[in-house]
Formats: structure tokens, C-alpha cells, sequence
């Protein structure tokens, strides 16, 4: 049953691409469409990802795969583009709005800076569309990842030459679901972040409740030596959409990566997340936070692969899971036998609300190195019982009490956060979404 819809899957795309293919005209002919046409059929070739698959088996995609969603492309504009109650209170500092993945000039606000590119991702490739096909690459491994090449119109770009600081934080909003159509939105994100520079970028996601669509993303992050990145991706998406992304960090010598991943909606949401330490003395810190209630599914799946010697890797994923959600952590650290004087952590803790709410964890280390300093670990339970009496005999309410457990559950994660606005406004979010008491 699966394979005839795989198959309907297929074959819709294909008919929605050669429909889209005759409204290119000259461009039919470009680099970057016979890349595209390229994934359109490879994905021809392979399935999509089933529950027989190791990587997914608690991720059942058969809902996603038997919908008819529209290329963006396609699509007349129909999204609410009142974006004020979407933004983080920054002032002076770079937006870029992108509507079903394709940019929105003219609500975006774009702050220029010597040595440094902000801006679409197909603006960014006209410039030397040949050298950027050469050089810009995304990582493609599933079905996903090829149907994103091959309806990917455009994405966020960011380039950072060498020995340059972001003045202010980058934050860039993917405003997704369409009033008639049950919509593709396939955006695509190339950061490079050049020697002995820094950033701060904020990729939110976010849609309206009342819309039914697929966010389909590729990213591909380079870090060159001695540079720093803190990027944060937040997931606040309508209840009814269903949200994938393959997230691939390449990191030179002595960079430092500190990722956030904050997910709050989608019906269901995978988020996939890789980085490859190559240069000795890189570190990457995973800090991942996970909010699901009602009948969400929400699967995080993390890859730390230590190439070289002397780097360093910590990850924190906590989950808050109420109602009838369902949570899944699979992360993997792998040691090669080369990486001497590694230190690689990995914790995943989750908190289970109610009775029918539940996490698959699968916590893994492979190691090939025999001089490292390596753990990992995973913990399931409930709110601490004596915690909670004691907060209530001190006289405070039972579901105040319970919000004060919550917010310092979380702390482990939001306390990371380097910019104080954003910090403040996720704790907010956080009670939000629980549908609880904010303290």
C-alpha cells in the first residue's frame, strides 16, 4: 500500500514540475533548472522514507505522502502577511521575509555591511550562477531532499567574508500556508560564515493555524577557521502543516557552532540536524528544546561526526510532551579512529505531562578512538512530585506551581540563549503553547 502511494506522490510532482517547466521559457535552459530537473527524477527513482527504515522508524510520513500539495510556485499569494505578531523585538537589524519560501522584498528591510551578502538565495546564484552551482552544495540523502531541489525557487543566503562581525542579529522569517491551496513551501538556506568572523541568525518558521501545507527545507552551513555562528531555528508553525528540514554544518579548525532548534508546532515535525568537525580544535554545541501537546508529533534526529583530533561537542535536547503527543530523539555521535582528545556529550530529558503522551529515545555512540572523553544518556519521567508538594505547602498555586517545575526544566536550554530579547520572548512561547500559566 505504501509503494501505490509513493508512486501517487511521485507522479503528482512530476506532472506539477513539466507544468511548471513551461512557464520558464529561457530559463528552462539555466544551471540552476537542469540541477532541478536532475532531482526531479532521481526522486522518480527512490522511495520515500517508510517505517521499515531505521532512521524512521517512529516517524510514520504515509500522511504526507498521500496529500497534493501545490508547489509555491504555483500558487497565487494568499498567506496572512501581517507579520508583526511573528517578530522578535530587535531593533535595527536585518529581516527577511519569506512567503512559502519565495522572498518578499518589500517587507523585508535589509541592513547592508561591507564583506557581507544578506539577501535571496536566487539573487545571490544570478550574480555567477556557474561558480555558485560549482560551489554551493546541499546535502541530499532522501526523497525530501530531492523534492526540495526540485521545487527549491529560492531561500535565504548569508555570506561573511573574513575578519567580519555581524553588526546586528539576522532575523529572517519563513511565513508559510496558503488560504486556498494546501501548499509546497520548499525553501532553502546557504550560510557561509567566513575566517575569524561572527553572527547571530534567527530562522523563524511560523503559519497560520487555519492552514493545511508542507515545509520542506535544505540548509547547508559552512564555518571557516575561528569562526563563530550562533543560530537558532524556531519552529511555530500551524497545528494542521507538517514541517521537515535537513540542517548540514561543516566546521573548519577552531570554529564554534552553539545551534538552538526550538520546536513548538506542526502537526508533525523532523528535524534533522548533522555536523562534521574536520578541523581540529572545532566545537559544536546542539541545544535542542521541544514543546507538543494535543496529538503533535515532533522527531529530532542529531549527527555529530568527529573527523580530526582535539574537538569538542555538547548537546542538551529537552522535551516537554502533553495531551496525546508523541516525541522521538535519535542522536549519534560518531569518533573516528583519528580523533584523539575528543570530548563529546549528549544528554536528551523529557517530561511527560500526561498519561498518553510519549518519547522514543535512542541515544548513540560509536567510537573508533581509543583516547576520549565520551557520554551520553537519556532520561523519561514526570514533574518531581516532592518538588511540587513542597512548592503548593508554601501556599502557591497547583498550576503555578507546576509552570515554576516547567520554566526550570527548560532553563537548561533558553539560559544558553545569548540575546536577552529573544530569550525572553521564547520563555513566553513556551507557557504559550502549553496552553499554561506564564511565571
Amino acid at each position: 500500500m505504501e509503494q501505490i502511494k509513493n508512486m501517487d506522490a511521485k507522479s503528482w510532482y512530476k506532472n506539477k514540475f513539466a507544468e511548471f517547466e513551461k512557464s520558464l521559457n529561457g530559463e528552462a535552459k539555466s544551471l540552476s533548472h537542469l540541477s532541478k530537473k536532475e532531482s526531479i527524477n532521481k526522486l522518480d527513482e527512490i522511495s520515500f522514507p517508510d517505517l521499515k527504515d531505521e532512521d524512521w522508524k517512529y516517524t510514520n510520513v504515509s500522511a504526507v505522502i498521500k496529500e497534493n500539495f501545490l508547489p509555491a510556485q504555483l500558487c497565487k499569494p494568499s498567506v496572512s502577511l501581517e507579520i508583526e505578531k511573528y517578530l522578535f523585538d530587535f531593533t535595527d537589524s536585518s529581516l527577511l521575509v519569506f512567503e512559502n519560501g519565495i522572498f518578499n522584498e518589500k517587507l523585508s528591510k535589509i541592513h547592508r555591511q561591507k564583506n557581507v551578502f544578506i539577501g535571496s538565495l536566487k539573487s545571490f546564484s544570478l550574480i555567477d550562477e556557474t561558480n555558485f552551482q560549482k560551489n554551493v552544495k546541499f546535502r541530499k540523502t532522501t526523497a525530501f531532499d530531492f523534492l526540495n531541489e526540485s521545487f527549491g525557487a529560492d531561500g535565504f543566503a548569508l555570506i561573511i567574508g573574513d575578519k567580519t562581525t555581524l553588526e546586528k542579529p539576522v532575523q529572517v522569517l519563513f511565513i508559510n500556508g496558503n488560504a486556498d491551496e494546501k501548499v509546497l513551501s520548499s525553501p532553502r538556506i546557504f550560510i557561509t560564515v567566513g575566517k575569524f568572523s561572527e553572527a547571530d541568525v534567527i530562522l523563524n518558521f511560523v503559519g497560520d493555524n487555519d492552514n493545511y501545507y508542507l515545509t520542506n527545507i535544505n540548509t547547508a552551513v559552512q564555518l571557516d577557521e575561528n569562526s563563530n555562528l550562533n543560530l537558532f531555528k524556531i519552529q511555530n508553525e500551524s497545528k494542521k502543516s507538517f514541517h521537515f528540514d535537513n540542517i548540514n554544518i561543516s566546521q573548519s579548525a577552531n570554529s564554534t557552532l552553539n545551534h538552538f532548534n526550538i520546536s513548538f508546532g506542526g502537526k508533525l515535525s523532523r528535524n534533522g540536524l548533522s555536523s562534521n568537525l574536520i578541523g581540529e580544535g572545532a566545537e559544536c554545541n546542539f541545544n535542542g528544546l521541544y514543546i507538543a501537546n494535543e496529538n503533535q508529533h515532533v522527531d529530532n534526529h542529531t549527527f555529530v561526526n568527529h573527523a580530526v583530533a582535539n574537538c569538542n561537542s555538547n548537546e542538551t535536547y529537552k522535551g516537554i510532551l502533553d495531551d496525546l503527543s508523541r516525541g522521538v530523539f535519535n542522536g549519534k555521535i560518531l569518533v573516528a579512529k583519528d580523533a584523539q582528545k575528543t570530548n563529546a556529550y549528549q544528554s536528551n530529558k523529557t517530561i511527560l505531562l500526561s498519561d498518553k503522551s510519549r518519547i522514543d529515545t535512542k541515544p548513540q555512540l560509536e567510537i573508533f578512538a581509543d583516547d576520549v572523553k565520551c557520554s551520553h544518556g537519556a532520561t523519561v519521567g514526570r514533574l518531581d512530585e516532592q518538588a511540587l508538594f513542597y512548592i503548593i505547602s508554601r501556599g502557591i498555586p497547583s498550576d503555578l506551581a507546576k509552570s515554576m517545575l516547567i520554566r526550570a526544566f527548560a532553563n537548561d536550554v533558553i539560559e544558553k540563549v545569548n540575546l536577552s530579547e529573544l530569550k525572553e520572548q521564547l520563555n513566553h512561547m513556551i507557557f504559550e503553547n502549553l496552553h499554561r500559566t506564564e511565571i
